[in-house]
């Protein structure tokens, strides 16, 4: 078996690899800068993946056709986790990488009759917030997408535009696809390992650095998570199981509320955690004064992905259950996390 991945060189590709090849699968890594495999197979190694069945391909999203001057083997599943991921970014750069590259990533996919993992987000299951950004989910064309652009910001706005865009090529093109959609990234769930990039790094590191006063949001707000491993098991078994759910949300339903998750994290590292709240509205306020939002470490885009929605897991469980696909509890995923944190901070 043969799988294409973009992205393979973040956080969760790597995981991901490790997966595969240690299953014996062969990964074909879309690398924009192919001297970086070496790179690439040691991590996969030293997460017990077999970096001999890891090979690189010239490719870069940003590109039409992806840059691809190479005839490709016959591909089993082609995954696409690939984005480019900032606060702040441009939308000219955002779109470009997470629109247009995600619809050719779905164009190679067509041409090769084979079925497309295409990761998304968590958010595309949150209604109140698409209507609230103005987003028609069935009708990406009728979307108004400038306002969602200025409302979200760059990035989550590329991420959601993509997704419905490579979803409405999908349902015209009758191409075989699944979409993950994946909650805020905790570390993993047995050594905590979270890249720096990560949110949750970033909140940790508010709280352990003592930026972090007051919980965001009420009482119901929350951040939800998914484990970097139980990500990585269950992107694999969408792209391996013969009979899968058009959408799987990649969200641990046992995630604790903002205040809760703040309080796990402050116990391991021993500080006081917060438990006064601050709306969000006025925190988002707040960081629109010139120079508060750096000084906080935080992004007013990033207040979004804090909700007090809750969400239906039911598909996404049963089909777990299915392939048997166990994660491992979400709070200790999260006191592993901040114990990494803790070891690595200095």
């Amino acid at each position: 078996m043969t799988v294409l991945v973009t992205g393979a060189s973040g956080f969760v590709g790597r995981h991901l690899l490790a997966g595969y090849t240690g299953s014996g699968q062969r990964v074909l890594a879309l690398l924009r800068r192919p001297e970086k495999l070496p790179d690439l197979r040691e991590r996969v190694a030293a997460l017990g993946g077999k970096a001999d069945l890891v090979e690189g391909i010239t490719g870069d999203l940003d590109l039409p056709a992806l840059g691809l001057d190479t005839t490709l083997p016959p591909l089993d599943a082609v995954v696409h986790l690939g984005a480019a991921f900032g606060w702040g970014l441009e939308p000219q750069t955002a779109r470009r990488t997470n629109v247009s590259g995600a619809l050719s990533v779905a164009e190679l996919a067509y041409q090769h009759g084979t079925r497309l993992v295409m990761t998304s987000g968590f958010m595309l299951e949150n209604a109140r917030h698409l209507q609230w950004l103005g987003i028609v989910p069935d009708a990406p064309e009728q979307t108004r997408w400038d306002t969602v652009y200025a409302k979200a910001g760059a990035y989550e706005a590329s991420k959601l535009e993509g997704a419905l865009r490579v979803r409405a090529f999908a349902h015209a093109q009758q191409l075989d696809y699944v979409e993950v959609q994946p909650a805020t990234v905790s570390g993993h769930s047995e050594s905590g390992e979270l890249d720096p990039e990560q949110p949750l790094f970033g909140l940790i590191d508010n709280l352990g650095s003592g930026r972090l006063s007051l919980v965001p949001g009420g009482p119901d707000y929350w951040l939800p998570l998914v484990s970097v491993d139980a990500l990585a098991t269950l992107i694999r078994a969408a792209s391996l199981a013969e009979q899968v759910p058009e959408r799987l949300l990649a969200l641990d339903p046992a995630t604790p509320n903002l205040a809760g998750l703040l309080a796990e994290v402050a116990q391991v590292l021993g500080r006081r955690p917060p438990k006064r709240h601050i709306p969000i509205k006025v925190l988002g306020a707040l960081l629109k004064i010139p120079g508060l939002a750096g000084l906080m470490n935080t992004a007013p885009e990033s207040l979004h992905f804090l909700q007090p929605v809750r969400f239906d897991t039911q598909a996404s469980e049963a089909f777990r259950q299915q392939e048997g696909v166990e994660w491992r509890p979400i709070r200790e995923a999260i006191r592993k996390t901040a114990e990494y944190w803790r070891e690595n901070s200095a």
